[in-house]
Order: structure tokens, then C-alpha cells, then sequence
């Protein structure tokens, strides 16, 4: 080699600069000598690339001039490595830290890749050899020129980088903007940014269209932004968003939201003349997104977890798939990620080991099942696990009338207490009530108090009083996850939880006890005050069944009917309309109806026709509300003094008495719903204290009550509760439901036996699977029984032949259903309904294709129909005309001001309701970008303006809205006036006619009331 003049720095591609500085600064290291800089050089930024993310994935022991000539000789033979260093001693063995499945890193691929959303097809790779001497120089200065944009790009922080690639529209970053220019945009404030980007980048509207613009977004608001990916067969993907989100899992806390990409895969369209694409036809076209990963810019994404959302993600757009599957970032070289990521230097499998430790698990299925335990909607409580005494206790078994212990099918004992645990009183005292998916219930109106984002510590409606009684949670302690109820136990010292065999669903690996792992307590729900209780399909037929007469039905729906129909005249039922439906409307109707304004006013009397319609939909599909019934949380009885027929109650008003009837959703079985006798048990008060809503089941008896009803546990199972003296004096209860036989686990390979580049493919299949191709047993079998219980419900008593083939039936669909349901957590068996079973006719009431209907006279049957009668009576009207105290004089400005910006409000939620399954967050973000207009603030009660200036600019903007409805005849058009300027108009209405302000009152306490 010649004489190397080491007073000249050599040249490097900017993204081997950035990957070189990033190794010296994690190690401690000097940078590189000019002749193995010359080295690199000479070797092109792909081969260079290649050799320095092998070694950032590794430990440097020696030199790292001599580490990079090492691996550079493996790629030209003729390089001496001992022209730097002679003493070599790292091995060129893969790194135990470095990914199984990783592949080569090339400039050009991270640049085709952050731009393939324009459909072009991966780069061929670069030659080595045979290529002339002009031609890789070429190349070289190619790829040195798209490498610069790529490193400006990854100077920017996340979100403004993700916008930039997302903005695009399908054309290369450096044919739109310069190095420059991108850092330009760096410190621009983000709403400036957004604007300037998509005048930039969004010319390609046949591309990007002006709905899937990411505009008004609150980012600084504490919400969880979530980024998109779209993957398309070919290989090619283009980015979404970001989208906000008020939940968060512990996934996201733990790594950060721009370190997570929720992926979304397209169909994969079979040239086949069978119409239908195999599984192994969805592999081959994504398997190139598993090896490789997905990169943004500079940062590579890798496979990491899904999870099928089941109902109701379906019921949220019934034309997407309810799996949902998130890549995280495990590399990246970009100079903004300095940061410490604590998955860096990890395989896919460390990284899954820092939440729990799945591969002690049985099977792929539940390896899956677990992990996506970390994607549920939780609430952290803040808490110093290492400070916590966490105890395990045994469970109670289930026992004999000889005090035996009574094994199941599959040979293990059964227990009272699968799944509930304890929680000391001090601990229980942190949980916010009321709390349900991660969120505090009403979080909405707590939002609009505390725009700063201050932690629940300051949310004292949620800390004050006594503790929830039941706290549904996910505990990840030392890679073990923990899934159940804490019932609070005023008996245990403090800073106790008590964990029980049935409730660890992943153990501790001690092989791995000495790596980091997530350590935190989380809360998806609470024990809370019931809510309005309706009755369901499967719950109607089954209490026929079991003797209910059909006249209790209809009353009960007449009654309902009435006051929907009531809602459009009466006070009382407009208002309960109206809060049963508040989500909709962020509960602006019951302020107006709360406010006096009266029933007749346009945009009120639209409202409520909407909700009524909503009510009565409901209504036709058996939503009907019972008096005297309760949902409540169960748990299993903590003194054992209850008998094995009895369960203890405890409402507003304490621990009741008296017979119960009790079911639980989603029971099939005539035995299902149980009579019992609630029972007082004064010991109980030493556990619980004053704490309320729960039904505690007695730990005597051969078999769980809870388990009787449909498989239940207490891991936050919702139990069905009556008093309603109609239903227990006519429900004759028929013996629980057995399992035939253990639905036998599917004799496959633990993870554990899998190596890394296996496990992925394995779990990207089953991902695969249950995306492209799941399984509608569940389904099928619940549409069969129904359609087989209402013919059972309309048989007489003379077609006794008839009604023994079709109970046999339905118990055999039944096993086949709660088999399903099961079969993930044994297994991953898939479980077919046999076409004999399969009902080829449904009753009309279940809104299937007409061909495959028939009329139905059952209970359901006529439910439907009743409500179908009153639905069809079209009340709706396109008078407009406004309150007279809102027609006052205004200024003009004020109102040329709203003229104008009301023209602009109509474009931009036309764009925003175009947007599909973010639609509704979009529109929001409208809502509350000319909220911020008038009132300066999140919300009226929160601006610093003078309420004059307010109210006038209000009626202002009342009076512009309702002017246009008039003129176009469409009621639905004065939503603008009361969405944005709605608490402020109520404020004035009440103090025009009135002459008093409105006083405060929750949502929850109104209902609680009427």
C-alpha cells in the first residue's frame, strides 16, 4: 500500500461518519487513523457500512482501527491489517447481541426504503467486482448525495422527520428539498412546520390526499402519538400520521412513541383460479419486511408483537382487521438518537425479554398471547416495586363433601380463586376510581381542567375517600407478568400485594434474573359504580327459556320505547337520552337540556332525534334496560364463610340480601344463569373496609361458581346481577354447564427450542395467520346457536322429537364455542364448526342476507319488530330558527371574522370525515383548533379572555352558523355554533334568563340522580 500522508483527513460518506462517531462515543474510543479511514474509502459506503454495523453490535476489546481492518480483509484479501495494528484479536464470530435475521445495510436501501411508498422495487444490491472504476465512482457520489439528505433528515427530531417521509407523495427526498433545507425546518414551531412541509412535499394529491393531512394536532398535549406504516405486497410501504391517542400501554411508555410503528399489511391478491391466498403466499411477500425490517429515515424497525383486538376494534370500522401488529426501532445511526434506547445492541428476543420472559411459555400461541399483555390500555401506579413486598399465596382448591380436592379433564386441580389476589389498603388508596381501560372514567372533563398535563396526584376527585375495591391490573416484575384483580385487604401491612399460582401468567427465568427488565404496576380497571343495565340476545333467549314470560319482556321494552320516544318533548327522558349517549357528543346536549334551553330549539331537537335512533337501534337488537340489575366485578370470597350457593353483594347502600339471579356474558348454556342468595357477612368489612361494587363468590363446593358460568374467573370478569322480583320468581334454573372433554393441547415446540432467526419466522407466520386468515368459530357457532335457540323458543310442546335433536344441537355447538374461545390459551388448536352444525337459515332479527332469512315469532323475534314499527316514524325537520337572546346585535367584525372562518371550519371537516378509522380524532382536532380561536384556551372555563368579549364574538359566530343552516335547510349544519362556542352559549342563555350562572354537576352524578 503507499506512503499514507497522515496530516490529510480522508473523506468519508456521511452516514460512515455519523455510524463511526456513534461507536467512538458509545466506546470510548478514538476516532479511526487516516489509513484505516483510507480503507474504508476505498472499499465503497456499502462494504464500509456492512463492517462498522457488525462491529457497533458488539464489544471492542482491542483496537477498533485494527477490529475494522480485520473485518476488511474478509472483503479484499490484499488489505495487511498490520499496517495499523498488529495485535488482532477480535473474532469474526457473529455477536450473540447482533439479530439473527440481520442483513446487510446499504445507503441506497435505507434511502429506497424511507422513500418505497412510490412503488419502486428494492435496490439491487451493489457489485464488488466487475464493475469499472467510473461506474462505482458514480455510485459512490450518488449514494454520498442521498446520504447527506438521509443525515439531515435524522438531525430532526422524530415526529418532523416521519412527517417529512410521509408528506412525499411517492417522489425521491432529494428531487423535493436539500440537505439545507431539511435542516431549515429543525426549529420551526410544529404547526408552522406541518404547513410549510405539505406546501412543500403534498403536491401529489392523487397521492397524499388533503384527509390524510396530519394537521391541528395538540402535539404537545401529553396524548400518545402513534405512528403508521401501510405495507404493501410488493415490498413497498408508505407512512400515516402521527394519530393521538388519550390510552397508552406500557410498550409505549417504556420505549416512546417514536420508537414504536403501528404496521398495517395490504391484501395479497391470488392469480389463482381458487380466488383465496395461502398462507405461505402472504410469507413470500412479506418475509422481505421480517429480515430486513422497515426504516424511517436512518432508523430501522423491527417485528416485534401483535395483537387481535377482537369485537370491538371490529365494531370501530368492520372493514380493517382487528389484529394489530407494532415493529420497534432496534437500530438506528441517525445523530438525533444519542439518546440511550435500552434495546440497542439486542436481539428481537432480549428485547422481548426486557418486558417478560416468554420463552419459558408452552407454545407459539400463548408465547403471543402473553407478550401482547404489554399492549394493554393501562394507567402506570406510580409505585417503587423494589419497595413493595410482592408474596405469593397459594390458591383455594376446590374440595368435595368429603374435602377431597376435585381435579378437572386435564388433570389438574380446580380452585376457587383463579385469578384475584390481594392489594394492602395504602397501595389500593393510589388507584384512581372509576377507572376503565387505562383511563380515568370522565377523563375527558379532567382533560379540559388540566391542560398543563399535571399527574393524577393532582386529580383529587380520583385519590379522595375509599379505595376501589377491586383493581383489575398487569404486573411486570422481573420478567415475570402477572395478570388479575387485587381485592384491597385492610389486614395486610403495607405496601403488600398478595399474588396467587393462577394469576402469573410468565415465571421468572433465572438464566436471565441478572438483565434488565420493565418493572411496573399497571391498571386497566376498576370495581365502580354500576352503570344502566340492559339485557343482551343470548341472555333474552336463555331467560325465556328458562320460563320468563314474554310479557315481561315487552313491558320493559314499551317502557323504553316510551321514554325514547319521550326524549323529543320530555325533560326527564330528553336528559337521559342524552347522558346514556354523552360520548357521542362530548355531552353538549345535557348542557343545553341542563341549561333550560328548550327541547323545540333546532339543533337540539336534531341532536335527539339522533340519540333516539341510536336508542332505539339498540333496542331492536335486545339492548333492553331491566330495572333492579347490576354488572359488577367479581372476586372470590376472602373469609370463606360463604356456603357454596350463597355470594355477598355490596352496592351504594352496602351488602344487600336476598335471592339473586347471576350470569355472565358470553354464556350459552341453559346453565349459565344461576339463582343464589346473597348473603350478609359482617367479617367481610375487615378486608374491604367501606369500599364498594363487587360480588364475592364463595370458596366452598366441588366447582367455582364463576367457573360454572361459562368458564369465568376473577381476572376482572363482569358478572350480571338481578333483583328484578319478575325474574326470579319465574327463571327456573337448569344444572351448570361440564366440559365434555379437556380441549388437548396441541403437542408443539416450546420457544425456548427455537433459535432466533426460527422464532421470528414462527411468530410472523402466526401473525400472519391470524391477520389474513382467522378463525370464525367463535362466530360461526354463536350465529348457529342463536339461529337454533329461536327455533328451540318457538317449538311446542308436541314436537318433543324436534326439540331433543335440536337441544343436542345447541350442546354441542355450545362445547364447540367455549372450546374456541379457550383454544389460544392451549395451544393455538384451530376448531371448526362441522357443516352439519351450521345453521343454513337465520331468524330476521339477526340482519343477515335476506335469502338466508326466515320471519321469526319468538321473544327476539317480536322485540325487533316492535322497535322496527316505532323507528320507522320519520320525526325529523328542516326548520331552522334561532334563540331570540342569541340575535342581539353584534359587531361586524366579529361577524365578517366568523363568516370567514366558518368557511374554512366547513373544508377542513369535510377533509377531516373523509379520513376513515382516524376520522373521528381529526375532526376533533378541528373542533378544538377553533375552539383555541374564540376562547384563546382549550375551553371557556379556561380562558383568560373577558366573558363579554367571549359572548359576543359567541353570538357572533351562532348567528353566521345558523343563518347558513337556514339558507341550506339542513339542521345538521348549526353543530359549528354549539361544538366550539357551546359552554360559552349555555353560560349566556342561563344568565339572560336566569340571571344566575350555571352551577357544576358531572355526567356521572346526573345519571346516578334520574
Amino acid at each position: 500500500m503507499a506512503e499514507i500522508n497522515n496530516d490529510k483527513i480522508v473523506p468519508l460518506p456521511c452516514a460512515v461518519e455519523e455510524l463511526i462517531a456513534k461507536i467512538c462515543r458509545e466506546q470510548n474510543r478514538r476516532p479511526l487513523e487516516t489509513s484505516t479511514r483510507l480503507t474504508l474509502a476505498s472499499l465503497g459506503e456499502e462494504v464500509a457500512l456492512n463492517i462498522l454495523w457488525r462491529i457497533s453490535g458488539q464489544e471492542i476489546r482491542k483496537s477498533f482501527d485494527g477490529f475494522v481492518l480485520h473485518l476488511a480483509k474478509q472483503f479484499s484479501p490484499n488489505i495487511n491489517a498490520s499496517s495499523s495494528s498488529p495485535n488482532i484479536h477480535s473474532s469474526l464470530s457473529p455477536s450473540p447481541q447482533q439479530p439473527q435475521n440481520w442483513s446487510p445495510i446499504t445507503t441506497t436501501r435505507l434511502l429506497m426504503n424511507s422513500q418505497s411508498d412510490s412503488g419502486a422495487q428494492s435496490p439491487i444490491p451493489l457489485k464488488l467486482e466487475g464493475s469499472s472504476t467510473m461506474d462505482s465512482q458514480r455510485q459512490r457520489e450518488s449514494e454520498s448525495t442521498s446520504s447527506q439528505h438521509l443525515v439531515a433528515l435524522g438531525e430532526l427530531e422524530f415526529r418532523r422527520a416521519f412527517l417529512i417521509l410521509s408528506y412525499l407523495g411517492g417522489k425521491n427526498l432529494e428531487e423535493v428539498v436539500s440537505p439545507d433545507q431539511i435542516r431549515g425546518y429543525k426549529d420551526l414551531p410544529m404547526r408552522t412546520f406541518e404547513s410549510k412541509i405539505w406546501e412543500a412535499f403534498g403536491c401529489r394529491r392523487d397521492y397524499i390526499k388533503e384527509e390524510d393531512r396530519v394537521k391541528y394536532l395538540d402535539w404537545d398535549s401529553g396524548k400518545t402519538h402513534i405512528y403508521h406504516c401501510h405495507v404493501d405486497p410488493d415490498g413497498s410501504y408508505r407512512f400515516k400520521g402521527p394519530y393521538l391517542s388519550k390510552l397508552r400501554n406500557v410498550l409505549q411508555r417504556t420505549l416512546g412513541d417514536d420508537n414504536i410503528l403501528m404496521v398495517k399489511f395490504g391484501e395479497v391478491k391470488d392469480d389463482r383460479d381458487s380466488g383465496s391466498s395461502s398462507l405461505d403466499d402472504y410469507f413470500s411477500k412479506y418475509n422481505k419486511v421480517l429480515r430486513e425490517g422497515i426504516y424511517v429515515g436512518l432508523r430501522c424497525y423491527r417485528f416485534f408483537v401483535f395483537k387481535d383486538g377482537g369485537k370491538e376494534e371490529k365494531k370501530k370500522d368492520p372493514t380493517t382487521s382487528p389484529v394489530k401488529c407494532f415493529f420497534v426501532r432496534m437500530e438506528s445511526v441517525a445523530s438525533i438518537d444519542n439518546q440511550d434506547n435500552i434495546l440497542s445492541g439486542k436481539t428481537i428476543r432480549q428485547a422481548r425479554s426486557v418486558f417478560m420472559h416468554v420463552d419459558n411459555l408452552s407454545s407459539l400461541s400463548s408465547y403471543m398471547a402473553r407478550f401482547s399483555l404489554i399492549l394493554s390500555k393501562t394507567m402506570n401506579l406510580e409505585v417503587d416495586l423494589s419497595c413493595v413486598d410482592i408474596k405469593p399465596i397459594a390458591d383455594e382448591p376446590c374440595r368435595d363433601k368429603d374435602g377431597n380436592v376435585v381435579y378437572g379433564t386435564d388433570g389438574k386441580a380446580l380452585i376457587h380463586t383463579d385469578g384475584t389476589g390481594f392489594i394492602s389498603h395504602d397501595l389500593a388508596l393510589k388507584c384512581p376510581k372509576n377507572q376503565f381501560k387505562g383511563t380515568c372514567l370522565r377523563a375527558s372533563n379532567i382533560e379540559r381542567l388540566n391542560v398543563h398535563n399535571e399527574v393524577m396526584e393532582q386529580y383529587p376527585e380520583c385519590r379522595h375517600g375509599d379505595p376501589p375495591l377491586l383493581i383489575q391490573f398487569r404486573l411486570f416484575n422481573n420478567g415475570s407478568a402477572v395478570k388479575g384483580t387485587f381485592l384491597v385487604n385492610k389486614k395486610l401491612t403495607h405496601q403488600t400485594l398478595h399474588v396467587r399460582p393462577s394469576m402469573i401468567k410468565v415465571k421468572t427465568d433465572p438464566e436471565l434474573s441478572s438483565t434488565f427488565s420493565k418493572n411496573s404496576l399497571e391498571i386497566v380497571g376498576t370495581s365502580s359504580r354500576p352503570k344502566k343495565t340492559f339485557l343482551s340476545k343470548n341472555l333474552i333467549a336463555l331467560l325465556s327459556y328458562g320460563g320468563v314470560p314474554e310479557e315481561f319482556f315487552m313491558g320493559i321494552l314499551n317502557n323504553a320505547l316510551e321514554d325514547a320516544h319521550g326524549s323529543l318533548s320530555n325533560k326527564n327522558a330528553a336528559l337521559r337520552v342524552a347522558l346514556n349517549y354523552g360520548d357521542m357528543d362530548d355531552n353538549i346536549v345535557a348542557t343545553m337540556i341542563g341549561c333550560g334551553i328548550p327541547l323545540e330549539e333546532p339543533y337540539l331537537q336534531h341532536r335527539l332525534s339522533i340519540l333516539m335512533k341510536e336508542e332505539k337501534k339498540s333496542l331492536k337488537g335486545g339492548k333492553i334496560p331491566v330495572p333492579e340489575s347490576y354488572y359488577l366485578m367479581g372476586t372470590a370470597d376472602p373469609t370463606g364463610l360463604l356456603e357454596s350457593d350463597e355470594v355477598c353483594i355490596i352496592l351504594d347502600c352496602g351488602q344487600i340480601s336476598g335471592e339473586v339471579l347471576v350470569y355472565r356474558n358470553p354464556g350459552l348454556h341453559f346453565g349459565d344463569i344461576h339463582i343464589l342468595k346473597a348473603t350478609y357477612v359482617r367479617e367481610l368489612e375487615d378486608f374491604v373496609g367501606n369500599a364498594k361494587y363487587a360480588i364475592f363468590f364463595p370458596c366452598k363446593g366441588p366447582r367455582s361458581l364463576a367457573d360454572e358460568m361459562s368458564g369465568g374467573d376473577f381476572d376482572g370478569d363482569m358478572f350480571f346481577v338481578s333483583r328484578n322480583p319478575q325474574l326470579l320468581e319465574n327463571f327456573k334454573q337448569t344444572e351448570p354447564w361440564t366440559p365434555s372433554t379437556s380441549t388437548p393441547n396441541v403437542p408443539n415446540r416450546e420457544p425456548s427450542e427455537f433459535s432466533d432467526e426460527e422464532l421470528e419466522v414462527e411468530l410472523f407466520k402466526l401473525f400472519l395467520r391470524n391477520r389474513f386468515q382467522p378463525s370464525s368459530t367463535v362466530g360461526v357457532a354463536a350465529d348457529s346457536w342463536l339461529a337454533m335457540m329461536d327455533r328451540l323458543l318457538t317449538l311446542g310442546n308436541d314436537c318433543t322429537e324436534e326439540i331433543a335433536c335440536v337441544k343436542e344441537n345447541i350442546n354441542l355447538l355450545i362445547d364447540i364455542y367455549y372450546d374456541a374461545l379457550d383454544a389460544p390459551k392451549k395451544g393455538g388448536r384451530r376448531i371448526e364448526v362441522p357443516e352439519g352444525l351450521k345453521a343454513e337459515l337465520f331468524p330476521h332479527f339477526m340482519g343477515k342476507n335476506e335469502k338466508k332469512t326466515y320471519r321469526s315469532t319468538s321473544i327476539l323475534g317480536k322485540i325487533y319488530d316492535k322497535v322496527k314499527a316505532y323507528e320507522d316514524i320519520d320525526l325529523s325537520s328542516t326548520d331552522v330558527w334561532k334563540l331570540p337572546c342569541f340575535d342581539d346585535e353584534v359587531h361586524e367584525l366579529y361577524l365578517v371574522k366568523w363568516k370567514e372562518l366558518y368557511g374554512q371550519y366547513r373544508k377542513e371537516m369535510r377533509n377531516a370525515l373523509k379520513a376513515g378509522e382516524e376520522s373521528n380524532d381529526k375532526a376533533n382536532e378541528v373542533i378544538k383548533k377553533y375552539k383555541e380561536f374564540l376562547y384563546e384556551a382549550a375551553e371557556f372555563n379556561l380562558s383568560k379572555r373577558r366573558d363579554e368579549e367571549i359572548f359576543e364574538e359567541a353570538m357572533a359566530l351562532y348567528q353566521v352558523t345558523y343563518n347558513h343552516a337556514k339558507s341550506q335547510g339542513v339542521v345538521g349544519n348549526c353543530s359549528f355554533a354549539w361544538r366550539v362556542a357551546g359552554l360559552a352559549l349555555c353560560t349566556l342563555y342561563v344568565l339572560k334568563n336566569q340571571g344566575e350562572r350555571p352551577m357544576i354537576c358531572s355526567p356521572s352524578a346526573l345519571k346516578g340522580i334520574l
